[in-house]
């Protein structure tokens, strides 16, 4: 019996796992887009890989097919926010890793000021206060399409009163004059 779907690993680990210079771009990346681990920013890679192994196929096919197969291609990457309407397969080819991290939740919760920090904008996400066109998303590596719109949830308590996150309802201490 068992579960009927078929588990697969949606990453790829190097083949020397102590490379320095690896190492480094990784802990960079983990750095400025506030990834939980490595084997998220490899996620993201492998889905970019898979992403430019069938712009690089679909050059190998028939023009018939490799028209169809580019159209919808390009539309998927389109509605994501990674490619022009009028891509071309140099285009999907010449993608980074960056531009898919660009497009996750957690990172555009951190450009759109709904955060102070990236972390702060993961753990608000994981948190259930972020909603994507008034759905809340609790997934912080979800990619957001381009017309969608971000926003505090409507339960969430940030959603009228945003000075709990920025700190804007403290008011600093008045110092007293004493007059003689």
């Amino acid at each position: 019996m068992g579960d009927p779907r078929r588990l697969r690993k949606k990453y790829a680990t190097p083949n020397n796992p102590f490379e320095k210079e690896r190492i480094v771009e990784e802990f960079s990346y983990l750095g400025k887009y506030g990834l939980r681990n490595k084997k998220e920013f490899r996620r993201h890679k492998y889905q970019l890989s898979k992403m430019r192994q069938l712009a690089r196929s679909n050059k190998t096919l028939p023009q018939e097919i490799r028209e169809d197969r580019f159209a919808e291609l390009r539309e998927s990457l389109v509605k994501i926010g990674l490619v022009n309407p009028d891509a071309h397969s140099d285009d999907i080819l010449s993608l980074s890793v960056e531009n898919i991290l660009e497009r996750r939740l957690q990172t555009i919760v951190f450009k759109n000021g709904l955060a102070k920090t990236i972390t702060q904008a993961r753990q608000l996400t994981t948190h259930g206060h972020i909603a994507v066109n008034n759905n809340v998303i609790d997934s912080p590596s979800y990619l957001v399409k381009k017309e969608d719109k971000v926003t505090y949830s409507i339960n969430s308590p940030f959603h009228e009163d945003q000075s709990k996150i920025w700190g804007l309802g403290k008011s600093a201490p008045k110092e007293e004059v004493v007059e003689e």
